[in-house]
């Protein structure tokens, strides 16, 4: 008998239960960024076997709703602070599938593939300008900028926005086959058209550029009201006419290209006079 005052029994052949082992990994919310990632990467390249289906348009929605994911992934990811090397490797590849070869690839199958090895190079053009795009934008993440001010800009044009760019003439055709607009097909699907388009674009995207990132962007009071009537506007169309609206999208970007070009040079000047000499 023991001496213990309260002596714990155990009945016979009855075992203590185990404790459930814990789970080690990391958590789902860690893994959401990278699983939307994953999700638009399928989103884009399945616009390839939309274009070679001859299904262009279902191959330009699909480059779109690509382009919101990768939009939102990142996003994501600063909110639930989950940011990773591996999670910016990863969205730099797919945006290179996406945005880099997906639309070349569109655009030869829709207007440059009678025109065979002449009519593949600006593909090639446009893609490996994609390719040293992201290249070099992955490595300035390790490296900060010259000035405080340039965080607000992108250098050269984005991949999203190249995409966008590089499927203008698509855009247009669809809606000028929607509208029965003969000419105007024929115009925008000329091989030395669409090609011209793919050329001036990789163009864009490996300049320096600066474009406004929108990231930090500050919108003055007065112009809140109009900015969200005008998003209202904007999605209205997009829901009403996808292929109209791209191509809006298209041509806002370029108009403002040099509207971002005088901002970064007004914001060096001040940054220049405020700098105090040695």
């Amino acid at each position: 008998m023991s001496d213990s005052p309260n002596p714990k029994i155990i009945p016979i052949g009855r075992k203590k239960p185990a404790r459930r082992p814990r789970l080690s990994g990391q958590s789902f919310n860690k893994m959401l960024p990278n699983l939307m990632t994953l999700v638009g990467l399928c989103v884009g390249l399945s616009s390839i076997r939309f274009a070679l289906d001859g299904r262009f348009g279902s191959a330009v929605i699909a480059v779109a709703v690509s382009g919101a994911i990768d939009g939102l992934d990142g996003r994501l990811a600063r909110l639930l602070k989950a940011t990773s090397r591996f999670g910016a490797e990863f969205d730099s590849l797919a945006d290179f599938l996406c945005f880099g070869v997906a639309p070349a690839l569109i655009i030869y199958l829709w207007s440059l593939q009678d025109w065979g090895a002449i009519g593949f190079l600006p593909p090639l053009m446009y893609a490996s300008a994609m390719a040293l795009r992201l290249a070099r934008f992955n490595a300035a993440l390790d490296t900060a900028p010259p000035a405080a001010f340039a965080y607000n800009f992108f250098t050269g044009v984005p991949a999203p926005a190249g995409a966008v760019l590089a499927l203008f003439p698509l855009f247009v055709g669809l809606e000028a086959d929607k509208i029965h607009l003969i000419w105007l097909r024929s115009v925008v699907g000329f091989p030395l058209f669409t090609g011209g388009i793919l050329a001036g674009v990789a163009v864009l995207c490996i300049s320096t550029l600066p474009i406004w990132s929108f990231k930090n962007f500050k919108i003055p009071t007065a112009a809140v009201l109009p900015l969200l009537l005008g998003v209202v506007v904007f999605a209205a169309v997009l829901l009403a006419d996808p292929y109209g609206a791209g191509a809006l999208a298209g041509l806002a970007y370029i108009v403002m290209l040099p509207f971002s070009l005088r901002s970064y040079r007004r914001l060096a000047r001040e940054a220049e006079l405020r700098r105090v000499p040695e």
